[in-house]
């Protein structure tokens, strides 16, 4: 990977000159004169634009429906972050191609997860470290929105006033669902309160709403559902008598579905974590995303 995104550092210049080097995952929009704030993915990209208004122009780098983890830039990606006025990333390990892909860029970034508490990862090769999914907790996601007014305050001093009322505004909203989630997941009994998905990246979530957390693995890079985690899940799901697993929408679910079967659980849908949908699909804001999935879960969890 270091040495890939050694030679498509080496071509950024070159690229930079020629008509139409723009990376597929971003519009272009030459004559927009706002400033370019550049994010890693489709959920922060949208937390961006909801404090940003209309101060300023913010584009993706991982298209809708991409997995964060692995991703590879591509020259054109650089072409384009090189021309961002700020770039934003999540941080906490989540972006593993980030540190490199910005190291000859002279563009600000911000990481999003300073000054969140980090809840480390219990098992595998990662074990220790922090898990990156925090925007999955709305109450760790007012964090993700202070540091973008913060952020964006900078960038556009001018519009300080109107980002640091959008981000109230949004907070509050974040706090509201956090508060129906509490309610929404009150009735499911003590023995069922175990989320089952295939990625550990609902740990954020799961401390939000009382919940024990399992999974087939903790990073989505990781093998996926090899023989022993499968084993492992499907006794922790008929030991407990857990109603429903789930598993996320950018990985297959197979393996997942396998426990539901052999566990005699159901298997009740994929989540959204990493990626938001397309604007008519059912998850095309960040807050969607939230609701979506805590209420499939209380659905899955209370049958």
């Amino acid at each position: 990977m270091a040495l890939a995104l050694a030679s498509a550092s080496a071509t950024v210049a070159l690229l930079a000159g020629c008509a139409g080097a723009v990376s597929p995952n971003l519009s272009h929009e030459p004559d927009d004169p706002r400033p370019l704030v550049l994010t890693t993915f489709t959920v922060i990209a949208d937390m961006a634009r909801h404090v940003g208004g209309e101060h300023v122009r913010v584009e993706s780098i991982t298209r809708i429906g991409a997995e964060i983890h692995g991703y590879e830039p591509t020259p054109s990606d650089l072409v384009s972050a090189a021309s961002a006025d700020l770039i934003l990333d999540n941080g906490f390990g989540l972006e593993r191609w980030f540190e490199n892909f910005v190291a000859n860029l002279d563009v600000p970034h911000v990481v999003l997860t300073e000054g969140i508490e980090p809840i480390n990862i219990r098992t595998g090769d990662y074990e220790g470290l922090p898990n990156p999914h925090a925007w999955m907790s709305p109450v760790a996601g007012q964090v993700y929105v202070d540091n973008i007014v913060t952020a964006l305050s900078e960038l556009v001093p001018d519009a300080a006033a109107e980002f640091a009322a959008n981000g109230t505004e949004y907070k509050t909203q974040l706090q509201v669902l956090a508060d129906d989630f509490e309610t929404a997941l009150a009735a499911v009994p003590a023995q069922r309160r175990v989320l089952v998905t295939c990625e550990g990246a609902f740990s954020y979530l799961a401390r939000d709403l009382g919940l024990e957390e399992a999974y087939l693995w903790p990073v989505n890079s990781d093998t996926q559902g090899t023989p022993q985690q499968i084993r492992d899940a499907i006794t922790l799901v008929r030991d407990r008598n857990v109603p429903a697993v789930f598993c996320e929408t950018t990985v297959n679910s197979s393996s997942q579905e396998q426990v539901a079967r052999e566990s005699g659980a159901r298997f009740a849908g994929n989540l959204f974590v990493d990626s938001l949908s397309e604007p008519d699909g059912p998850v095309p804001t960040y807050l969607e995303l939230l609701e979506f999935d805590v209420r499939m879960i209380a659905e899955g969890l209370s049958r």
